[in-house]
């Protein structure tokens, strides 16, 4: 098999999930729905950006699916 390797995009998009699963875990959440800081939460924000940029390869624009 032939693996593709991440980019820088989807390295940092991984990054942002382990810290955002142990942010949830610390808090005993299971979303960050559940949290009190939801809507202005750094880290949030920050894997939202992460999962963009993932799918965009950082370009700006729309998304192709």
């Amino acid at each position: 098999m032939n693996k593709k390797q991440k980019d820088k995009f989807e390295l940092y998009l991984d990054e942002m999930i382990v810290k955002l699963k142990t942010c949830q875990e610390e808090k005993s959440l299971k979303s960050c729905s559940d949290c009190e800081h939801y809507l202005k939460c750094e880290l949030r924000n920050e894997y939202i950006k992460s999962v963009y940029n993932s799918m965009s390869k950082g370009d700006t624009g729309g998304f192709e699916f």
